[in-house]
Protein backbone atom coordinates (compact mmCIF):
# COMPACT_ATOMS: atom_id res chain seq x y z
CA UNK A 1 0.00 0.00 0.00
CA UNK A 2 1.23 3.22 -1.02
CA UNK A 3 1.59 6.14 1.72
CA UNK A 4 -0.71 8.62 -0.03
CA UNK A 5 -3.26 5.31 0.04
CA UNK A 6 -2.65 4.82 4.26
CA UNK A 7 -3.03 8.30 5.06
CA UNK A 8 -6.54 8.90 2.95
CA UNK A 9 -7.40 5.15 4.45
CA UNK A 10 -6.29 6.90 7.65
CA UNK A 11 -8.29 10.49 7.39
CA UNK A 12 -11.40 7.83 6.92
CA UNK A 13 -10.73 6.02 10.20
CA UNK A 14 -10.23 8.95 11.88
CA UNK A 15 -13.48 10.39 10.49
CA UNK A 16 -15.32 7.46 11.44
CA UNK A 17 -13.64 7.57 15.15
CA UNK A 18 -14.44 11.44 15.21
CA UNK A 19 -11.04 11.81 16.55
CA UNK A 20 -10.80 15.74 15.20
CA UNK A 21 -7.56 16.11 16.25
CA UNK A 22 -5.52 13.33 14.78
CA UNK A 23 -8.10 14.63 11.51
CA UNK A 24 -6.67 17.97 11.56
CA UNK A 25 -3.43 16.52 11.22
CA UNK A 26 -4.07 14.28 9.03
CA UNK A 27 -6.19 16.68 6.60
CA UNK A 28 -3.22 19.23 6.70
CA UNK A 29 -0.64 16.46 6.01
CA UNK A 30 -2.80 15.57 2.90
CA UNK A 31 -3.23 19.32 1.94
CA UNK A 32 0.99 19.62 1.90
CA UNK A 33 1.09 16.22 -0.30
CA UNK A 34 -1.40 17.74 -3.10
CA UNK A 35 0.20 20.67 -3.00
CA UNK A 36 3.47 19.59 -4.00
CA UNK A 37 1.91 16.80 -6.28
CA UNK A 38 0.46 19.81 -7.96
CA UNK A 39 4.37 21.69 -7.87
CA UNK A 40 5.69 18.95 -9.45
CA UNK A 41 2.64 18.32 -12.39
CA UNK A 42 2.90 14.35 -10.97
CA UNK A 43 1.64 11.76 -8.25
CA UNK A 44 4.70 11.71 -5.61
CA UNK A 45 6.23 8.87 -4.73
CA UNK A 46 6.61 7.62 -1.12
CA UNK A 47 10.39 8.86 -0.85
CA UNK A 48 8.42 12.07 -1.81
CA UNK A 49 6.25 11.92 0.84
CA UNK A 50 8.31 11.33 3.42
CA UNK A 51 10.25 14.67 2.45
CA UNK A 52 6.39 16.42 3.05
CA UNK A 53 6.10 14.91 6.20
CA UNK A 54 9.53 16.03 7.54
CA UNK A 55 9.36 19.11 6.30
CA UNK A 56 5.63 19.54 8.36
CA UNK A 57 7.26 17.93 11.81
CA UNK A 58 10.40 20.26 11.08
CA UNK A 59 7.68 23.09 11.00
CA UNK A 60 5.53 21.90 13.98
CA UNK A 61 9.41 21.34 15.95
CA UNK A 62 10.07 25.14 15.15
CA UNK A 63 6.68 26.15 15.98
CA UNK A 64 6.65 24.53 19.35
CA UNK A 65 10.08 26.41 20.05
CA UNK A 66 8.50 29.72 19.35
CA UNK A 67 5.34 28.86 21.47
CA UNK A 68 7.38 28.24 24.59
CA UNK A 69 9.49 31.43 24.21
CA UNK A 70 5.78 32.92 24.37
CA UNK A 71 4.75 30.60 27.18
CA UNK A 72 1.65 29.20 24.86
CA UNK A 73 1.23 25.76 26.35
CA UNK A 74 -2.07 25.39 24.57
CA UNK A 75 -0.22 25.40 21.45
CA UNK A 76 2.21 23.65 22.09
CA UNK A 77 0.55 20.68 23.28
CA UNK A 78 -1.43 21.55 19.67
CA UNK A 79 2.21 21.24 18.11
CA UNK A 80 2.93 18.01 19.78
CA UNK A 81 0.06 16.07 19.45
CA UNK A 82 0.44 16.68 15.61
CA UNK A 83 3.66 15.92 15.54
CA UNK A 84 2.67 12.01 17.06
CA UNK A 85 0.79 11.81 14.63
CA UNK A 86 2.40 12.96 11.50
CA UNK A 87 5.76 11.13 13.07
CA UNK A 88 3.82 7.99 11.96
CA UNK A 89 4.13 8.51 8.71
CA UNK A 90 8.13 8.66 8.74
CA UNK A 91 11.11 5.91 8.34
CA UNK A 92 12.87 4.92 11.85
CA UNK A 93 15.16 7.41 13.31
CA UNK A 94 18.51 6.53 12.48
CA UNK A 95 20.94 5.62 15.86
CA UNK A 96 23.89 7.45 16.76
CA UNK A 97 26.09 4.34 15.35
CA UNK A 98 24.51 4.46 11.89
CA UNK A 99 25.17 8.31 11.57
CA UNK A 100 28.71 7.76 12.80
CA UNK A 101 28.95 4.50 10.32
CA UNK A 102 27.43 6.80 7.42
CA UNK A 103 29.59 9.73 8.35
CA UNK A 104 32.55 7.46 8.25
CA UNK A 105 32.00 5.66 5.07
CA UNK A 106 31.41 9.23 3.62
CA UNK A 107 34.74 10.51 4.56
CA UNK A 108 36.80 7.46 3.17
CA UNK A 109 34.52 7.85 0.10
CA UNK A 110 35.41 11.31 -1.02
CA UNK A 111 38.75 11.34 0.80
CA UNK A 112 37.95 14.50 2.90
CA UNK A 113 40.79 15.82 4.95
CA UNK A 114 39.32 18.79 6.54
CA UNK A 115 36.38 21.13 7.23
CA UNK A 116 36.16 22.86 3.67
CA UNK A 117 35.20 18.85 2.33
CA UNK A 118 31.89 19.61 4.87
CA UNK A 119 29.70 19.78 1.98
CA UNK A 120 30.73 16.73 -0.13
CA UNK A 121 30.53 14.83 3.01
CA UNK A 122 27.20 15.61 3.82
CA UNK A 123 25.74 14.94 0.62
CA UNK A 124 27.27 11.74 0.42
CA UNK A 125 26.39 11.02 4.67
CA UNK A 126 22.93 11.86 4.04
CA UNK A 127 22.39 9.66 0.99
CA UNK A 128 23.37 6.91 2.86
CA UNK A 129 20.79 7.68 5.89
CA UNK A 130 17.94 8.36 3.28
CA UNK A 131 16.17 5.15 4.24
CA UNK A 132 15.66 6.58 8.04
CA UNK A 133 15.01 10.01 9.76
CA UNK A 134 18.07 11.65 10.32
CA UNK A 135 17.86 15.38 11.30
CA UNK A 136 20.62 17.20 9.06
CA UNK A 137 21.73 19.12 12.26
CA UNK A 138 23.10 15.85 14.16
CA UNK A 139 24.44 14.54 11.09
CA UNK A 140 26.61 18.18 10.46
CA UNK A 141 27.76 17.96 13.92
CA UNK A 142 29.42 14.64 13.48
CA UNK A 143 30.63 15.85 10.25
CA UNK A 144 32.57 18.80 11.92
CA UNK A 145 33.87 16.67 14.69
CA UNK A 146 35.17 13.71 12.54
CA UNK A 147 36.51 16.50 10.14
CA UNK A 148 38.06 18.64 12.98
CA UNK A 149 39.87 15.35 14.69
CA UNK A 150 37.89 15.69 17.55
Amino acid sequence: MKLTERINSDITTAMKAKDSSRLSALRLLKTAIVNRSIEQGQDLEDSEVMRVVASLVKQRRDSIEQFKKADRNDLVKKETLEISVLEKYQPPAATPQEVEDAVTAAIAETGAKSIKDLGAVMKIALAKLSSKTAPGRIVNEVVRRKLSGK
